[in-house]
């Protein structure tokens, strides 16, 4: 095992301070809307169907093999897993226990998987037309907004382009009459089959998987993620049935040639974008599993 790293204590204060700056570019809005009861259709979604707290996500943390110097740093110890030693703070290794070996072996497999595949451009983002599909004003998932091209209009397009949704956990959320539609079949079980890097879903899903090894991942990487997942999700959005120009927001118009194109672009660049932070996350599972489980490391078994 490599020594640890020990940071000075301006080194580290200088990190944490970008790190609390940073986030609350987004956090301090949400909880701004949360304590007067408004609704943010597309943002909300990141700390909702995501479930780390606006605190944990401000909060900073060096991740595991680092050594925080000075005075300050012995706050720290008030949180679960810090240890104090010779040289000063550092995350406590035992802490990575055999569940969160399992969870950082779930995550090495599907990213592996995830990685090893070329991205596909071709849904079009027509999961968020899927879930209305058919369904009664007052039943759709944001029904405080309009449809654009109304109920009808946005049954016509579900039903005159092919839809392939790979991701799981968005094709759960279809119309019992959209489930058919879809040319695939993911499953819960099979999810490391089906996930490929052009999915938006996928792409703002490396910010679940970074949080889901807190403490034992980098604030800054949790970061970085959470911030792909915001712009992924205003794409997400942008291209689905809902008319968001109350919130500043402009539709992809994927019901028309041109739209698909554009969103494929997008998709296109963010699967590029995704690709660094994914594989900064498979490193991180074999250091992890190497270095605190004495697992040699591997590109990832497929679950």
């Amino acid at each position: 095992m490599t020594g640890p790293i020990v940071l000075p204590e301006p080194v580290w204060l200088a990190r944490e301070d970008d790190h609390v700056t940073r986030m609350r570019r987004w956090t301090t809005p949400h909880q701004r809307r949360r304590s007067r009861g408004e609704k943010h259709p597309v943002l909300d979604f990141l700390f909702t169907y995501y479930s780390h707290r606006p605190g944990h996500l401000e909060r900073w943390q060096p991740g595991p093999g680092v050594v925080l110097e000075g005075a300050s740093a012995r706050r720290f110890l008030d949180r679960k897993g810090y240890v104090e030693t010779p040289d000063g703070v550092m995350l406590d290794p035992a802490g990575f226990t055999e569940g969160r070996a399992r969870t950082a072996e779930f995550v090495l497999g599907l990213l592996s998987a995830t990685a090893s595949r070329a991205p596909r451009l071709s849904c079009f983002g027509l999961h968020e037309w899927a879930m209305v599909y058919r369904e009664s004003a007052n039943e759709v998932r944001h029904s405080q907004l309009p449809l654009r091209l109304g109920s009808a209009g946005t049954d016509g397009v579900v039903e005159s382009l092919e839809i392939r949704c790979g991701h799981f956990d968005a094709f759960r959320f279809f119309t019992e009459p959209a489930r058919p539609r879809n040319t695939l079949r993911p499953e819960r079980e099979n999810q490391a089959e089906f996930e490929q890097p052009g999915c938006l879903h996928a792409n703002m899903d490396l910010f679940k998987w970074a949080y889901k090894l807190d403490p034992f991942v980098p604030a800054e990487l949790v970061g970085d993620c959470f911030e792909l997942a915001a712009d992924i999700r205003a794409l997400d959005m942008r291209a689905s049935p809902y008319d968001l120009a109350a919130f500043g927001y402009s539709p992809v118009r994927i019901e028309t040639p041109e739209g698909r194109a554009e969103y494929a672009r997008a998709q296109a660049g963010f699967a590029q974008r995704a690709a660094p932070l994914r594989e900064h996350l498979i490193a991180h599972c074999q250091r992890l599993l190497r270095e605190l489980m004495k697992v040699p490391a591997t590109r990832g078994k497929q679950l």
